[in-house]
This record gives structure tokens, C-alpha cells and sequence, in this order.
């Protein structure tokens, strides 16, 4: 409870399970996140619709949603606005034209949450920011339906897309090799291997001569990708 006496829901955590819902949306209802198992998926809100930072953001979004979907990721939005709101909107985006990108048709959904019941199960409104506008969250949610990564944005500044991006890549390589990445990875590039568990482990890293992994030491080493 906050100073004011206002009740602060308990925002999902990494490694928690998404909170799930029902809503109307853009694209029809949908049952979150049970229609997305299988499926990595952005859940991203913003503050209102008709604003200039939340266009360029969905048109941002809306120019890369093939790119995100081949890699098995959907995107979902979220405002508190109404769906017919939502519409008008969609609608004039597809008049705009900003940084070369132009006629662009918004196709994922858009929930409708007048009543800010998914904005507080997911902790999207923020009385130090506003008590009727979501922050800029982004939710990257894996296919069991758990909350990988959480990223907040204060309502004035817009999203990096290509970080966006980026996490889903080293979270999906993660799984993948059982593997972590180094700062600033992009896929290609060479990744760490777990600390070694024992001293034996470490001696036999340090002085193996392995041409596909090396260490600065014992409990950083380090596996070449393959070109």
C-alpha cells in the first residue's frame, strides 16, 4: 500500500507464470495465455492511443511482426482505451508515414482494458507515473507461458526495438544450448558455458586445448560459435 492509502497490485515476477486473462481485443477475443502455448510472446502496453511516442511504436511493432514471427514470437498490445478507440487509431496509423515506413496495417491484437483490470494484474499502472495511463512494460513470455524477461519505460520515452529483439534471440539460445550470453551478444557470436562445478572441472577447462572453447579463467569460459 502506498503512502496515499492506494493499493499497489503485486506485479508478476521473472520465472513467475503470465497472469492470465480474457479480453476483447483488435483481432477478436483471445484466452491469455493459453491461445499463445507453444509460442514465445511480446505483451507489451502503452500509455493511450491517438499520442506521438506510442504511433512510432506501433508502427514500429506493426513493420516488424514477420521478423518477430519467424521467430516464433507474437506480438500483443495493450491500453486502456476502448476498442473502438483502438480502431480509429489502428486506422490512421495506416495514413502516417515515418522513417520510410508507410501503410502500415496494424494485424496483431490490441486488448481493450477500460477497466485496467490486466494493466494491474500485470503492474502496468503506476500512481508515480498516472493513475489512469499503463506505463511502457514489455512482457517476453516463453511457450510453457512463464515471464522470461520484464522491461519498464517511463511514458515519455519510446521502446528500443532492436534490444526487444535482441533478448528474444539470447533467451531462445539460452534454451537452446544451455548456454548464457555475454553483453551486447548477438547471435554469432561466441557464448559462455557454466561455471565449472568442481576444481577438477576447472583445471580440465584451463588447460584443455579444445579449439572450439577457451577461458580467461576458470569461471569464465567461453564456446566459439560455428560460422
Amino acid at each position: 500500500m502506498s503512502e496515499n492509502n492506494t493499493v499497489i497490485p503485486r506485479m508478476p515476477l521473472i520465472g513467475d507464470y503470465a497472469p492470465s486473462f480474457k479480453a476483447v481485443t483488435t483481432q477478436g477475443p483471445i484466452n491469455f495465455p493459453q491461445d499463445y502455448k507453444g509460442k514465445w510472446v511480446i505483451l507489451f502496453s502503452h500509455p493511450a492511443d491517438f499520442t506521438p511516442v506510442c504511433t512510432t511504436e506501433f508502427m514500429t511493432f506493426a513493420s516488424m511482426a514477420e521478423e518477430f514471427r519467424s521467430m516464433n514470437t507474437e506480438l500483443v498490445g495493450l491500453s486502456v482505451d476502448s476498442i473502438y478507440a483502438h480502431i480509429a487509431w489502428l486506422r490512421k496509423i495506416q495514413d502516417l508515414e515515418w522513417k520510410n515506413m508507410k501503410n502500415i496495417e496494424v494485424k496483431f491484437p490490441l486488448i481493450e482494458d477500460i477497466r485496467m483490470e490486466v494493466a494491474n494484474k500485470y503492474g502496468m499502472i503506476q500512481p508515480g507515473q498516472s493513475n489512469t495511463q499503463a506505463v511502457r512494460a514489455v512482457f517476453v513470455i516463453d511457450p510453457e507461458g512463464k515471464i522470461r524477461l520484464i522491461l519498464y519505460y517511463p511514458l515519455s520515452t519510446g521502446r528500443n526495438f532492436d534490444e526487444i529483439k535482441r533478448v528474444i534471440q539470447a533467451l531462445q539460445k539460452a534454451d537452446a544450448d544451455a548456454v548464457a550470453t555475454p553483453a551486447d551478444w548477438r547471435p554469432g557470436e561466441d557464448v559462455i558455458v557454466p561455471t565449472a562445478g568442481s576444481c577438477g572441472v576447472a583445471k580440465e577447462r584451463m588447460e584443455s586445448e579444445d579449439e572450439d572453447q577457451y577461458c580467461l579463467d576458470w569461471f569464465m569460459c567461453f564456446r566459439k560459435e560455428k560460422k
